[in-house]
């Protein structure tokens, strides 16, 4: 897999809290667990359709796209495939791991 992990962002409004990856997508929830369980269950969609059908459905109108994260995509696509877990790709090891 490629060096390349894409930026997370959190932000809180009210009683919501959004996580999101710049450039690619972003997911609520009324905790930062249930969000980033949101977000996993988005990209590992897109990554799926990305790796069935490539660019095919991307618009030129939206401008080149970031060729750093179709790679990324692509590689969580081919490592959900075999199937890995993207969580630790994502988010990073978790410190509960033994």
């Amino acid at each position: 897999m490629s060096e390349f992990t894409p930026t997370l962002w959190v932000a809180e409004s009210g009683d919501r809290v959004r996580l999101g990856i710049d450039g690619l997508l972003s997911a609520d929830g009324p905790t930062l667990q249930d969000a980033a369980d949101e977000l996993v269950t988005k990209v590992l969609a897109v990554a799926l359709a990305f790796r069935f059908d490539g660019l095919g459905g991307y618009s030129s109108g939206l401008g080149r796209p970031n060729l750093e994260l179709v790679r990324f995509i692509w590689e969580l696509g081919d490592f959900a495939a075999a199937g890995g877990d993207i969580r630790e790709r994502l988010f990073g090891p978790s410190s509960l791991a033994a």
